[in-house]
């Protein structure tokens, strides 16, 4: 079988298995979970042959027509190069993962068998956008996470708090989107292709007439699809679905899917430097501002939300500085690490009964009971604090590096503004994201307090995943010098420099954090107490939703709890109140955006039943009043009719005389 039919059958095979699944749901019931896990696997397998067949050497381009336009053709078309290979497999081992992990999260679920379909098809449209070479079928996978995104979010529809956070990220999404389409339309307007390979060689040779215009546009859709400032606001809400839905959106599709296109057309971008400013610019106030609200969070799915956040900031970065092998490295190992957090958070929230970090510092031996998402999650934060040897260290360093090279002149792809900019910024969040680290390994596993609850051997369908993921957690930053080729040949090794200087200020970082945490815990035997699910013997999907529930009763938001004994508080002092709402942005958007549409949308109401169906009532009153006056001389009696006949008659020849006179006369 070639490269290229097997390219095409890692997106059809999870497809498949979603249409299947939906169709036997009900009617065959043993079926769904293998057709949930399998079709996924089998593409993950076929992810992991192309990659190899591809070999980092020149990209593998086919393409058929599908229509004819009469003007911009649409061609089905794949382009396989090292990027797209590589970010297919990670897609299929992450989905993989999940769909094993869920058989066990939601294996009394009645809504499984949609659920499953739903995270196939969602696993399918991101591996279309991978591996497609046409904008316009890569818009359709875009688009297809994004309905998937509204359904998987509100899973547990029967709480407010998934109904809400659907909603929201299903219209932020689609406020990024529109500008979106008008620049994918602007884009092959001025290049007359849709193809990423002949916009590609427009660019090259100078063929694009609006690029700071064009890449502005397109900007504002990857914002929104990869969560960055300021459309980053529904990703914190999403952490309503269920664990591995946060999960798969996280580690490997729909937050990915923006970095992965800038990736892709990253020379359109590096045409402006104007606009390489700016995607600096809203990298760095992401990264900083999502540290700062990770280090206040109570909720433990919030704190890693906000670190997605932060993290896509420093690919945004090194896309930035125009480094999109940087960009690409972290964001694979990123997927890694970032899928072992939120499946391990999945089983200490159905360990402890509870998401609240504030109750978990008062449950003792919750590491003892947990042992598999301990040190799972543990390696994984360590990772994510960019400590050696490990791959987030690796792939933060490419970043740091790029953004050195580009401050210090010596690369000129980007402005020396945009690496000046990423290289503060990355160090700033360095520490922040060291901080909030030790702060959630402190609170989840060093907690004081009655013993957590005894659940038993948690399944193997959950535990066994995390130590899949671990492997690349640990060891793919290590493979820096095997896999060059797939990386445009660019050396991603890091240097002394950044890596003494990143490496210090986060070891400060989480020193301090640690350092807070000890001058606080003395604290703890003061409330909070509250926010424990109440039925900790039960599934772990069941168990989430009730401890989203409890977290809001008891604490009046699912954010925050006004606890005493944490670190975060001492460290952010009067600007934690502040940061756990995300700086108000929700707030400013209502100010600003909600309540005047909500306004605007009364009045056209009003105009629409109060003046528009007035007249049209008017219109009908009238012709309902003459009908009723006809209505009341039709008496049925036959000497009436003859009367007014008569009269008639009578009216008409006088009439008839009195004009035949005035004419006469004239």
């Amino acid at each position: 079988m070639t490269t290229t039919t097997l390219a095409a059958l890692v997106p059809l095979l999870p497809f498949l298995g979603a249409a299947a699944g939906l169709l036997l749901g009900r009617t065959a019931p043993g079926f769904v979970r293998p057709l949930a896990v399998l079709p996924t696997l089998l593409a993950a397998v076929l992810a992991v042959v192309v990659a190899a067949r591809q070999g980092g050497g020149r990209p593998i381009d086919a393409a058929t027509q599908l229509t004819p336009t009469g003007s911009v053709p649409i061609d089905l078309a794949l382009h396989l190069d090292g990027f797209a290979v590589l970010v297919a497999v990670l897609a299929g081992l992450v989905a993989t993962c999940v769909q094993v992990y869920s058989t066990a999260y939601l294996k009394d679920d009645v809504r499984y068998p949609s659920y499953a379909a739903l995270v196939s098809l969602f696993t399918s449209a991101m591996l279309l956008v991978v591996y497609s070479g046409d904008l316009m079928v890569l818009l359709v996978g875009w688009e297809i996470m994004g309905i998937c995104s509204y359904f998987l979010v509100g899973h547990y529809w029967e709480t407010p708090e998934a109904r809400a956070a659907s909603l929201k990220a299903f219209l932020v999404t689609k406020l990024g989107d529109v500008p979106f389409l008008i620049g994918l339309f602007a884009l092959a307007a001025d290049t007359g292709t849709f193809r990423i390979t002949g916009i590609l060689a427009a660019v090259t040779n100078g063929g694009l007439d609006h690029p700071t215009l064009i890449a502005l546009l397109l900007l504002a859709g990857v914002a929104g699809k990869s969560a960055q400032f300021p459309l980053h606001t529904w990703l914190p809400d999403a952490m309503a679905g269920p664990t591995p839905v946060s999960a798969l959106i996280h580690a490997a599709t729909m937050v990915a899917a923006g970095i992965y296109f800038v990736a892709r057309l990253l020379p359109v971008f590096a045409a402006s430097g104007a606009a390489l400013v700016v995607l600096a610019v809203m990298a760095a106030v992401t990264m900083i501002g999502s540290g700062l609200a990770a280090l206040a969070q109570d909720d433990i799915k919030r704190v890693l939300a906000y670190s997605t956040i932060g993290q896509l900031g420093y690919m945004s970065g090194a896309l930035a500085v125009g480094d999109r092998g940087a960009a690409v490295f972290h964001l694979l190992s990123h997927g890694a690490f970032k899928a072992v957090l939120f499946l391990a958070a999945g089983v200490v929230i159905h360990a402890a009964g509870t998401n609240s970090l504030a109750a978990m510092s008062r449950m003792g031996g919750l590491d003892k009971r947990i042992p598999d998402a301990y040190w799972t999650m543990t390696v994984a934060l360590l990772a994510l604090a960019a400590i050696p040897p490990f791959a987030g260290f690796f792939s933060k360093e490419a970043v740091l590096v790029a953004a050195e090279h580009t401050a210090f002149g010596d690369r000129d792809v980007a402005p020396t503004a945009a690496g000046w900019t990423i290289l503060v910024a990355g160090l700033a969040a360095a520490v922040l994201t060291a901080a909030y680290a030790t702060r959630l390994w402190l609170l989840a596993f060093r907690g004081r307090g009655t013993e957590a609850p005894d659940h038993g051997k948690q399944p193997a369908a959950m535990t066994s995943v995390l130590w899949v993921l671990a492997v690349p957690t640990i060891a793919f930053g290590l493979t820096t010098g095997v896999l060059t080729d797939w990386f445009d040949g660019h050396s991603l090794t890091p240097s002394l420099t950044t890596a003494v200087l990143s490496t210090g200020v986060g070891l400060v970082g989480g020193l301090v954090t640690y350092g807070a945490w000890r001058h606080t815990t003395a604290l703890a035997d003061r409330p909070p107490v509250g926010a424990v699910a109440a039925h900790p013997d039960a599934e772990p999907a069941l168990v989430e939703a009730e401890a989203m529930t409890s977290h809001t009763a008891a604490y009046g938001t699912i954010a925050d709890a006004q606890d005493p004994s944490d670190p975060g508080r001492l460290l952010l002092g009067p600007l934690h109140r502040h940061a756990v709402t995300g700086f108000h942005l929700d707030a400013v958007y209502t100010t600003l955006f909600v309540r005047p549409v909500g306004a605007a949308a009364r009045l056209v109401r009003f105009l629409d039943r109060e003046v528009v169906d007035t007249y049209v009532h008017g219109a009908g009153s009238i012709a309902r009043g003459l009908g009723t006056l006809i209505r009341r001389a039709q008496t049925g009696n036959v000497q009436t009719y003859l009367g007014a006949l008569l009269a008639g008659t009578l009216v008409l020849a006088i009439a008839a005389v009195v004009f035949a006179n005035v004419y006469a006369g004239a």
